[in-house]
């Protein structure tokens, strides 16, 4: 993609252009340009960037230029695939996607279907000659833009048809769908614009130590219709597994869906080996680009794809979310793979991480005689106790508790965040409980079935997101040794080699600070003051990464600690922050 000299908000495609720039563009719409320039079919496209996104919110409103210059993407697409945008003949539909440079799964909002109209849709009935397809595009894209852009809070994805949605957006909102397709596009571009200020996506950059004014892109591209026929479906595919990093592909699909079908858990998808049966030429050619992307990404990739009357199309590549037990799986099969360098593989897994992993499991034998209250898919592994909630608000008043849920939605992050554990009545393991829950490194539990949660509220359970089960009360669990994992051993190894930090339960390099002897009202909330000339540190605190920070800070050569990986992995990244 280039930048036409004409255009100031946008850039469009060029075939022999550079790379992009990623905080321009946004993670979305570089993964479209690097899978064009793999040769890999993806439905053209074009971007608005975030320059565009920071001017909107300096001046209040969209940037002068930019709604000329949306006419000039439209028209680039129009001629691409000789189609009308609004047309009453072969018309062209699009998707407006948020695409922040730094990925925020499902955080911002995305706008399908979107220019139709009344007139769009007999077009469309006439051409696949589908009416019910038709009506059903009508009907999502008018739920889309109610709910998104006009603010609508009524539910609107279990309504009949377009008909029954715009009375009950008009009835909650007082406002309609515009019928003109320019008008939709510049609101759903303001729209998504907005959205990257929204509560949800506050509360991930809060938690991620993202900046708050990191605005987003707009990829504009033309639609596929995973829902055309029979022959068409969508879905999403990891190139390894997320859950516990096997190297395999991993992924659900539906057919006669869209991706929202997918992602929003409403709808439980069916595993890839299903897609095998049914269409093994476009599951081989999926493979196939599959094995490309996560060679040419160095890293386990997270697919969206689409196939539309038998024909494959991919929508993006990003490096997928996974949970801790699989970013240190994928990270030692890489450097064994040839890919990644033992010392850029510790970059690949965090601190936290390794806490997480070195988190309690269920005692043996403890659930042998425990009560099965529910069980779905294991689609987050971990434990967790705690008192059941069915709200994001009750969540996040109550830190700790299970959040409960027919199917999670982007507004129900901020008590994700908070929750020791989520369960969800409906969706599979791509579904945006799931992926946000991995990203969190939350126990996550989808699809245990309708009306099996909401009898919870209130009482203690035990999710052991390993198993899928969620059991009565409150269970014994046990530690977990990290001598015993050959991954964490390997990782370790690399990490003595790059830090001259000596870490461990023994170490001991005269004169040593035990924090641990200091009096909690003395400490507060704050480091302990390391006294000069100090070489080993003992005590929790220096156990965090903060607390690493303030050791080597003041020229420690030891810290003694039973979990040496984490302790090593936070050295290792305060280092390289202040080489």
């Amino acid at each position: 993609m280039s930048t036409a000299t004409s255009l100031r908000w946008l850039i469009i495609p060029d075939e022999n252009a550079a790379e992009p720039s990623r905080d321009l563009v946004g993670g979305k719409a570089w993964s479209l340009w690097r899978m064009r320039s793999l040769g890999l079919r993806v439905p053209p496209a074009f971007v608005v960037t975030t320059a565009a996104c920071e001017a909107y919110f300096a001046d209040g409103g969209l940037p002068e230029g930019l709604a000329d210059e949306l006419i000039t993407g439209i028209r680039l697409l129009e001629r691409q695939l000789g189609r009308t945008f609004g047309g009453t003949e072969r018309p062209l539909l699009v998707s407006v996607r948020s695409g922040a440079a730094i990925s925020m799964p499902g955080m911002m909002d995305t706008i399908l279907d979107l220019g139709c109209n009344d007139e769009v849709e007999a077009a469309l009935a006439a051409e696949s000659g589908d009416r019910d397809f038709a009506a059903e595009v009508h009907r999502r894209f008018t739920g889309f833009y109610g709910r998104l852009v006009l603010g609508c809070t009524e539910e609107l994805e279990d309504l009949a048809d377009t008909a029954s949605v715009r009375a009950a957006i008009s009835s909650d909102v007082g406002e309609t769908v515009p019928a003109d397709p320019w008008e939709q596009l510049r609101a759903a571009v303001a729209s998504v614009f907005q959205s990257s200020r929204s509560r949800r996506a506050l509360a991930y950059r809060k938690h991620y130590g993202i900046p708050d004014d990191l605005g987003t892109a707009v990829t504009i591209q033309a639609m596929v219709f995973g829902n055309l026929d029979d022959d068409s479906g969508t879905g999403v595919l990891f190139t390894r597994n997320p859950v516990d990093g096997a190297r395999e592909p991993y992924g659900e699909y539906l057919q006669r869906g869209q991706g929202e079908d997918v992602v929003s858990g409403r709808i439980t998808p069916k595993p890839l080996t299903d897609l095998e049966e049914r269409w093994p030429a476009v599951h081989a050619e999926l493979l196939d680009a599959a094995e490309q992307l996560d060679r040419e990404g160095r890293d386990a990739q997270d697919v969206e794809f689409t196939v539309q009357s038998g024909e494959l199309f991919l929508l993006q590549s990003r490096p997928a979310k996974r949970t801790a037990r699989a970013a240190v799986r994928i990270a030692v099969e890489l450097v064994d793979e040839g890919v990644l360098e033992p010392g850029e593989a510790l970059s690949r897994v965090t601190a936290e991480q390794i806490r997480t992993l070195l988190r309690p499991e269920i005692a043996p034998g403890a659930a042998d005689t425990a009560e099965v209250l529910v069980t779905g898919v294991a689609a987050s592994p971990g434990v967790a106790t705690g008192v059941v909630v069915d709200t994001p608000e009750a969540a996040q008043a109550n830190p700790g508790s299970i959040l409960v849920r027919k199917s999670t939605s982007p507004d129900d992050v901020h008590g994700m965040i908070a929750a020791a554990a989520v369960v969800t009545e409906q969706g599979g393991a791509t579904s945006h409980a799931a992926v946000v829950s991995r990203a969190l490194d939350t126990p996550c539990v989808v699809g245990c079935g309708t009306d099996t949660v909401a009898g919870l509220v209130g009482r203690t359970v035990t999710v052991d997101a390993t198993t899928g089960r969620v059991y009565a009360g409150a269970l014994p669990t046990s530690a977990v040794d990290e001598s015993e994992d050959e991954d964490l051993r390997r990782l370790t190894g690399w990490a003595e080699r790059v830090t001259s930090l000596q870490v461990g339960p023994d170490v001991a390099v005269e004169p040593i600070f035990d924090a641990d002897t200091v009096a909690a009202e003395d400490l507060g909330e704050q480091l302990p003051d390391i006294p000069d000339g100090t070489k080993t540190v003992r005590g929790a605190v220096f156990c965090a990464p903060d607390g690493v920070r303030a050791a080597l800070d003041a020229g420690a050569e030891a810290i003694v600690t039973t979990h040496r990986l984490p302790v090593l992995l936070a050295a290792i990244a305060h280092q390289r922050s202040t080489s």
